[in-house]
């Protein structure tokens, strides 16, 4: 490893250390390296949206194509620069509502079909066979059918329906456990990842000065 390769990597395990060190407390290293996060991913995004949407999408269609009707949506962009305004940053609203209303139409129609009716139309699907993977069916069609039955309020949970539902609630929580046991885990691959890193800089300085 090169002595330029050496500090570039001592730079990254400095600011590795800074991060780590909000295990004690916040303190200013951590601080200093929050802020570089932010700023640098701010200043990267920032550019590649402007890059790779507002000049191809935007500028060339309406300096190139004379697609006149883009300045309506770009208009409304720029009205969102308003928020750093104490005096126009009401502009921003209107920008901001029609993103909102846009956005909401688009998302709850394509998460209604990809994420309810698509469900349930592979639920409804499921094989039922006398193997192993007839009873996994079985099993996912009993656990949709009750976690249902728990959100459904028009009759009380009483009886077979209580009983039903209250299977949908261990269906629901076994759900949720999964989904954070995996995000911990995705936490601790990352946790593994710097740490690896950080012995093999220490390697890397033993090696340098050492040879």
């Amino acid at each position: 490893m090169t002595g330029g390769q050496l500090l570039l990597n001592g730079l990254a395990a400095f600011l590795t250390l800074c991060i780590f060190s909000f295990l004690y407390r916040d303190n200013p290293f951590y601080k200093f390296a929050e802020r570089l996060v932010a700023g640098v991913a701010t200043g990267y995004w920032t550019m590649l949206l402007f890059h790779t949407n507002f000049v191809p999408v935007v500028w060339n269609r309406l300096a190139h194509d004379g697609r006149y009707e883009y300045i309506i949506p770009t208009m409304l962009g720029l009205m969102m620069w308003t928020r750093f305004s104490k005096k126009w940053s009401w502009v921003s609203r209107y920008s901001i509502a029609f993103y909102i209303g846009i956005s909401s139409g688009i998302t709850i129609t394509l998460s209604l079909y990809a994420s309810l009716f698509r469900q349930l139309e592979a639920t409804i699907n499921q094989p039922l066979t006398f193997d192993a993977a007839g009873i996994s069916s079985f099993l996912i069609i009993v656990g949709v059918l009750s976690a249902l039955v728990y959100f459904f309020f028009s009759a009380a949970h009483k009886g077979s329906m209580g009983v039903i539902s209250r299977i949908g609630i261990y269906v629901i929580m076994i759900g949720f456990g999964a989904g954070f046991g995996m995000t911990v885990m995705g936490r601790i691959a990352l946790l593994v990842q710097r740490v690896i890193f950080l012995r093999g800089y220490v390697n890397s300085l033993t090696a340098f000065f050492g040879g």
